[in-house]
């Protein structure tokens, strides 16, 4: 199944962090699942299970998972998350327009689309517990657009404040992209990204 979006963000009715957590009909466990917003849509914040030591795995933007239909990007990043000694995973994205193909995604950031997913990624760092690991898995789609790396450096800047620590798993790229969870083996360990923002500087250049 693909997700083609039906016209840019800006142009999308775009609900605000606080109101997509507002639970609404639907017909998933809620309390196994972390569904933010609740309902298909043209975006999504966040998807994950429920957990006390959650793994937050980082991709670009989402595609079509729901709940309890993961498509196999999100059942590596569960699979390599359990491996690890975390109890639950949290799939959250650097853009939270939901394409298939990175090809569609908006050409120019929309900036309240943005601010709300920083939102979303605060109450992420929130619930995770001391010092939570972040795992960057984004692989060399972070180049489709020049507005992914500066949204990953806010994204930073805000772990700082949470004592986030920063992780890849697999080899990365010769332009050093994290490694996409897609091909990873089950047991991969997760490395420290001990370079994390010269690396995004460097995209920038």
């Amino acid at each position: 199944m693909r997700h083609i979006p039906s016209c840019d963000t800006q142009h999308t009715a775009v609900l605000s962090f606080e109101e997509a957590l507002k639970p609404t009909a639907s017909d998933f466990d809620r309390e196994a699942w972390l569904y933010v917003p609740d309902r298909y849509s043209e975006y999504r914040y966040i998807l994950g299970t429920r957990g006390r030591h959650p793994l937050i795995c980082i991709g670009v933007n989402p595609s079509t998972a729901v709940p309890g239909r993961l498509d196999n990007t999100l059942k590596s990043a569960q699979r390599i998350a359990l491996h690890n000694g975390y109890d639950s995973f949290l799939m959250f994205n650097v853009y939270a327009q939901r394409a298939t193909l990175p090809d569609d995604m908006d050409r120019e950031l929309n900036p309240l689309l943005h601010a709300e997913n920083m939102k979303a990624f605060r109450y992420v760092l929130e619930r995770a517990g001391a010092s939570p690991s972040v795992w960057a898995a984004w692989g060399a789609v972070i180049e489709k657009r020049p507005y992914l790396p500066r949204c990953v450096l806010d994204m930073v800047r805000i772990g700082e404040e949470f004592g986030a620590r920063w992780f890849t798993a697999g080899p990365r790229s010769r332009a050093g992209h994290p490694h996409h969870p897609l091909y990873l083996k089950k047991d991969s360990p997760l490395d420290p990204f001990l370079d994390l923002e010269d690396y995004l500087h460097s995209l920038e250049s």
